[in-house]
């Protein structure tokens, strides 16, 4: 009942995602994600440069799904991961920002599959004309950079919008079967979850910071916020988000800067190069170079909160979901729930549509 062109595309059994979290979609999250029917992306945009290629084969070590790698097209390394994709035969790539047409088509020449993720029904557009496959759209729901067009609304645009040919992928809000049947009612052929995996038993991030996650028992309490980087990033209030809303810009721009230089050992960037790279993503993004900037310090403060365990010095990237999210299983009860419930949902609905008006 859950076969889609998602699923014959990617090789995986149903049309559930992991997305590539940076920090969080490790091998072993990928491989659990894999494993247990879904699809898993590996977040190769915070890893180190030297240790691409070891992640991926350890992702193929504990898993002989396929699975995909996600990276940004303008981190100094990029070229190196396509080279890697290819040379491993990595189903499929997910990337953020646009990347060059050779890029893609290098990919595509060697049958990758190209998954963008966007946030508007233009940003679909442009992606499909530069060669994606599939794309993922994040509604205003979602995790980290975010728009402000609710699922709901924006997944229907974007069906409409790129045409029958290119599977949609719906991402901001899922959690269960239930979202998974609303997913695929809009046109999508399948959805992406983020904050859901990170909230799983398989995920790295440190206990007391999954314990956060836990306890932020009201959607309210997650907000959007332009205090990182002046784009909108829906995460956890929390002490230091706190402190970043009441800053100034040039506080703003030294943590900025600071924590961008140190996010340099993961790519091998010059400083010459970060500045470069962050002067191009301004362009494609309608960034300022402030901006740009800033946002390369993103990795280095998520680090805090996802990798050493400190909640309180880093910020929290989360989808709204995680308010009513109060258990951490492993990914394959997990997608076992949400496959099972589908399924019941989708066979009530039909029982619900096909029933005989009762004579008064």
């Amino acid at each position: 009942m859950l076969e889609t062109r998602l699923t014959a595309l990617l090789g995986c059994k149903y049309p559930i995602v992991q997305t590539a979290m940076g920090w969080v979609a490790d091998p072993r999250l990928v491989a659990g994600s894999c494993n247990a029917g879904g699809f898993g992306f590996l977040a190769g945009a915070t890893i180190p440069g030297d240790e691409i290629e070891r992640d991926i084969l350890r992702v193929k070590e504990l898993t002989d799904k396929p699975f995909g790698v996600n990276f940004h097209m303008y981190q100094p390394n990029a070229a190196d991961i396509v080279d890697l994709v290819i040379k491993h035969g990595v189903r499929a790539v997910s990337y953020s920002r646009s990347p060059g047409p050779d890029m893609i088509q290098k990919l595509k020449g060697a049958g990758v599959i190209c998954m963008p993720t966007v946030g508007l029904p233009k940003h679909a557009l442009k992606a499909v004309e530069l060669g994606a496959d599939v794309v993922t759209v994040q509604g205003g729901e979602g995790g980290g950079h975010t728009g402000s067009v609710p699922t709901s609304l924006l997944i229907s645009q974007v069906v409409d919008a790129v045409g029958a040919n290119v599977p949609v992928v719906a991402a901001g809000g899922f959690k269960d079967g239930r979202g998974l049947v609303a997913a695929l009612a809009w046109g999508a052929d399948g959805i992406a979850m983020g904050t859901r995996f990170l909230m799983t038993q398989e995920s790295p991030v440190p206990r007391q910071t999954l314990q956060r996650y836990v306890d932020c028992t009201d959607p309210g309490q997650i907000i959007v916020s332009r205090a990182m980087d002046g784009l909108p990033q829906r995460m956890i209030m929390n002490e230091l988000l706190t402190e970043l809303e009441s800053a100034g810009p040039l506080k703003k721009l030294l943590i900025a800067v600071r924590n961008g230089l140190a996010f340099r050992k993961y790519t091998g960037a010059s400083v010459l190069g970060l500045l470069s790279s962050a002067i191009a993503m301004g362009k494609d993004d309608d960034m300022t170079a402030a901006q740009a900037i800033m946002s390369a310090n993103a990795p280095m403060i998520i680090q805090k909160a996802m990798v050493d365990g400190q909640p309180s010095r880093g910020v929290l990237p989360s989808g709204q979901v995680a308010g009513v999210i109060d258990e951490l299983l492993t990914c394959q009860d997990l997608i076992d729930s949400i496959v099972r419930e589908a399924e019941q949902q989708l066979t009530l609905l039909a029982a619900r549509v096909t029933e005989q008006p009762r004579e008064a």
